[in-house]
């Protein structure tokens, strides 16, 4: 090899190094700017106004040290029709529960009409606790599923339909035909879906998501969100998705508020990636629920036991460690079967 041929490789192997590295810094460079953009403040935050409303001072979040189960309140809410400054309902809440340990995700959907004890507030509809703000919506999710809950993720309608073009849309299996249409909100949110497999966008994805109008309500509704929250999971451990994460950061910006910090979205970032969907949960379970009317008549849902609830919580997050007794039990089993299937005659 000449040496004009050696400078030649040299140069042709500096410049794609350089290339690369370009490239990558501002693959980062995008990703922290989107980032720091998504915790809001001043009065850029949804929250600005809340001083006014607030009767008591609801504690911060408990610190997430990095290694144990982590739990970020996820609520969507429909502002339309509001006004200006004025905080909307949850429409949904869902806790999104992740173990650095084991790199298992469960996902917990809260019916928006079971009736808590909002810290300071008295008792009301979980739905309402953001009306007092974040830290009294985590706290109230926190207080019903016997869990801490560190972080918080709002945003609205608009959000979710973003998030959901910005991934490319998912492909779905509609379980079956939908529809349901509303003058009051001058049709914009009007559902009209056909059963089946196909490709959502983010306004048919949004039409799945908000569904409600059928025998089981709420109930229905809330098993749908978490099921298609798990296929745009999915979607975004994607190699594709990854790299165009930059440009989805982008579009979801301006919708999306938390209190994450730069510092825990990229350890959660990477810890998410990692993880794996564990299961999912209504909460409260259908058989620990009772519908009744409050004394000014409004129908809600209770619990019927409330550490039974919080029992359950910490069984499927850390399930009970196999007893001694259980575990040789099925390996006894499984030597006994391994043992007639030696003692049969090859076919």
């Amino acid at each position: 090899m000449t040496r004009k041929t050696k400078r030649t490789i040299w140069i042709s192997l500096a410049t794609f190094v350089l290339i690369v590295g370009g490239a990558a810094a501002f693959y980062f460079g995008s990703i922290l700017n989107q980032l720091n953009g998504l915790q809001k403040e001043g009065d850029e935050s949804p929250f600005a106004g809340i001083d006014n409303v607030e009767k008591v001072n609801t504690p911060d979040p408990p610190k997430w040290e990095g290694t144990e189960t982590v739990n970020i309140l996820v609520m969507g809410v429909d502002a339309r029709g509001l006004k200006e400054g004025e905080i909307p309902r949850s429409d949904s809440m869902m806790v999104v529960s992740l173990d650095p340990t084991t790199k298992k995700i469960n996902l917990f959907s809260i019916l928006r009409d079971t009736y808590v004890d909002i810290d300071g507030y008295g008792k009301e509809r979980i739905n309402t606790a953001i009306t007092h703000g974040p830290n009294a919506a985590m706290k109230a999710a926190g207080d019903l599923l016997g869990i801490p809950v560190q972080y918080y993720v709002y945003t609205d309608f608009q959000g979710f339909i973003k998030l959901v073009d910005a991934v490319g849309g998912v492909d779905f299996d509609v379980e079956k035909d939908m529809h349901y249409t509303s003058k009051a909100d001058k049709n914009e949110y009007d559902i009209d879906l056909k059963k089946g497999y196909q490709h959502l966008d983010g306004e048919t994805a949004l039409m799945y998501v908000r569904f409600r109008h059928d025998a089981m309500s709420d109930f229905a509704r809330s098993e749908r969100q978490r099921e298609f929250l798990k296929a745009v999971a999915a979607k975004m451990q994607s190699t594709t998705t990854i790299a165009k994460l930059p440009s989805i950061l982008e579009q979801v910006n301006p919708y999306v508020d938390t209190n994450l910090t730069l510092s825990d979205m990229w350890k959660l970032g990477g810890l998410g990636y990692q993880s794996s969907m564990n299961g999912s949960e209504q909460i409260p379970p259908m058989n620990m629920l009772k519908e009744e009317r409050t004394a000014g008549g409004a129908q809600v849902l209770s619990v019927t036991n409330e550490e039974k609830l919080k029992q359950l919580i910490q069984d499927i997050i850390h399930p009970p460690a196999q007893s001694e007794d259980t575990q040789t039990e099925a390996d006894d089993k499984t030597a006994s079967a391994n043992e007639k299937n030696s003692e049969q005659p090859a076919q």
